[in-house]
């Protein structure tokens, strides 16, 4: 996570009372199976489908979905989606506000987030994202020549990148401008006149009366009280996805002008299922 945004109001404070508790170990338990346990059959079935596939992956995509899926099962949290699925060869983009996103978004879809290079580091986070097949990157410009060859190779494998162009969480309430550097690698002469790029608004909305941004996790928040939070709520609300129309990379002049288009139909998107 980048701690760039700022929301100019405090967290809301992470009060757990007897029952929070009794429901975050009722829920906890069985979450830290599923996904561990998920995590230990991914990398035994890895040893036998890297030599024998290479960069693609018929058999533990499926794995990691099914892992997503069921963990909102599991959390009480209702998950509803809009939209088609890209069929087309090419990346997907969607606003980022919570590490929810990353069980949200692979739920339905199988995908390759994108991520910085420290994430790899961070302890359970980053065993999960290299084990998932996550591509990192280093915000280095002199490595921008290396990192589009990266993307471009893991495209030509029919992987579905996804990344966060906004480049940090907020507080779930709101979409960011859209950082324009990723989208460049989409230009190239490789991959222009080929890829599709689909938008997704990943959309929170809060348990009865709790407040709007429940589900934020941005700044300096840490990730242990944040997610015993959500565990132990008595209540549950609902994320949803909205799957927006497929962007043709060559209708577009230059990467500002698709990432600007990109970030308007995930705003619309976000701003009208909030409202709703």
């Amino acid at each position: 996570m980048n701690i760039s945004w700022q929301s100019k109001e405090a967290p809301d404070p992470v009060r757990i009372g007897a029952l929070g508790w009794c429901l975050a170990l009722l829920r906890g338990i069985p979450l830290a199976l599923l996904v561990f346990g998920g995590l230990l059959l991914l990398l035994t079935l890895r040893v036998v489908e890297r030599p024998l596939f290479g960069l693609k992956r018929p058999v533990t995509p499926f794995i990691t979905q099914f892992v997503c899926r069921n963990a909102f099962r599991l959390m009480g949290i209702r998950y509803k989606t809009r939209g088609s699925l890209m069929q087309q060869r090419g990346p997907v983009v969607a606003n980022h506000s919570s590490w929810l996103d990353i069980f949200a978004l692979n739920a339905r879809k199988r995908i390759y987030f994108v991520s910085k290079a420290e994430v790899a580091e961070w302890p359970g986070i980053g065993w999960l994202a290299r084990a998932t097949g996550t591509v990192f990157i280093e915000r280095d410009p002199r490595k921008a020549r290396e990192q589009a060859d990266l993307f471009e190779q893991r495209l030509r494998a029919g992987h579905k990148l996804l990344f966060f162009p906004e480049g940090t969480s907020t507080d779930g309430l709101r979409v960011l401008r859209f950082k324009t550097t990723l989208f460049a690698a989409f230009f190239t002469d490789h991959l222009r006149n080929g890829l599709h790029v689909q938008p997704v608004s990943v959309v929170y909305h809060a348990p009865d009366g709790a407040p709007a941004r429940f589900y934020g996790w941005w700044g300096d928040m840490d990730f242990g009280p944040h997610l015993l939070k959500v565990l132990a709520a008595p209540r549950q609300g609902t994320v949803e996805l909205v799957y927006h129309p497929p962007l043709k990379v060559a209708d577009f002049p230059d990467r500002k002008a698709l990432a600007a288009r990109a970030e308007q139909l995930v705003r619309r998107g976000h701003q009208d299922a909030l409202q709703a």
